[in-house]
């Protein structure tokens, strides 16, 4: 019996892994009855809840930019998950749970104490950077520089990494979730449409790119006619959707370049080598590398699991916590952190 799980607690998805296996994973949403407070549905059914829910019923995305937003919601969805992920039969586990680069001390303890409250035994943090490096099977532990990009939902994580542990790190607000935004705001103002975080997300991966792509392609969007108040379909093309989209990932890449600008020489020598290591969901955007590739001028590796490598990274430092030699990763229970 497994007694140790690995989290990737995410903006837009929450991945549990035992083992080798992963056992959850959930979109991090949590639907709410508005009159008890008391939640009625978790994950995937409270995704496809937004948008589409009565006013009794308010959807809740308790984690945002990568760390806690509503504590109350954010227990109960782990408590839920991780009843979920062990069948309800395993006893309390050690849990190690990946967050962004550069949190403060407040929003590690909230992570901790909400963790604990739902159950875990005790609880260590790790930089996502640092267990998706892991999960790939990245060698940091020399005196050799690595650089892992992790563009998620809600955060862009940038972390060098030598000898084991953290040289430079940022965690930049900018992600997914913002892309997402930026095609509301296009077909809002130049279609007069009003669409949803569902339609947004769905153009975004099915057309989105970073860079122009050589063939054109559209797909139709639906939406609310804000003249009319009537639902219509717009037709629109990929390369609408880069010129809506292109001062975000500027953004992301200038994040990127941020990191680098910071590091010593030495470093940013082996990653030129090496080239910049790529992952988190939106490594799967149409150019994404390509993109990052031409501002900073460094080769880039989009690795094959970009989705599930942090949880990976989890379960593998769980077995060996020597793999994290230059940091402060212990298990801890929260009265650790408590300073009398």
């Amino acid at each position: 019996m497994f007694t140790d799980i690995g989290i990737d607690l995410g903006t837009s998805k929450t991945v549990i892994i035992r083992g080798k296996a992963i056992v959850l994973n959930e979109p991090s949403v949590v639907l709410l009855d508005t009159y008890s407070e008391e939640p009625v549905k978790f994950g995937q059914k409270a995704f496809e809840a937004i948008g589409r829910s009565p006013d009794r019923l308010r959807p809740v995305c308790p984690i945002e930019r990568g760390v806690i937003a509503d504590y109350n919601v954010a227990e109960e969805m782990m408590r839920h998950f991780i009843h979920q992920a062990t069948d309800g039969k395993m006893i309390k586990p050690r849990v190690l749970v990946s967050m962004p680069s550069g949190v403060t001390a407040v929003q590690q303890r909230s992570i901790m104490d909400a963790v604990q409250s739902a159950g875990a035994r005790n609880v260590c943090l790790v930089e996502a950077p640092v267990a998706a490096a892991i999960g790939i099977g990245v060698d940091f532990s020399k005196p050799h520089g690595t650089i892992i990009v992790d563009i998620g939902a809600g955060t862009t994580d940038v972390a060098v990494m030598s000898m084991g542990g953290l040289s430079k790190c940022e965690s930049a607000r900018v992600a997914g979730a913002d892309i997402d935004d930026a095609i509301i705001r296009y077909l809002k103002k130049e279609y007069n449409v009003l669409i949803g975080v569902h339609m947004a997300d769905k153009i975004k991966r099915q057309i989105g790119a970073a860079v122009r792509r050589p063939v054109e392609l559209a797909m139709h969007a639906k939406g609310l006619n804000l003249s009319n108040g009537l639902p219509v379909s717009v037709e629109i093309t990929a390369d609408e959707v880069y010129d809506a989209i292109s001062e975000v990932i500027d953004q992301i890449c200038a994040a990127v370049q941020s990191v680098l600008n910071k590091t010593p020489p030495e470093l940013v020598g082996d990653i030129a080598s090496d080239g910049i290591y790529l992952t988190g969901g939106m490594s799967l955007m149409y150019g994404m590398d390509e993109m990052l590739a031409k501002y900073t001028g460094i080769k880039v590796r989009r690795v094959e699991d970009p989705l599930t490598c942090v949880a990976k990274g989890t379960s593998i430092a769980l077995k060996n916590l020597n793999i994290l030699q230059n940091g402060d990763y212990e298990f801890r229970i929260l009265e650790d952190l408590i300073i009398e």
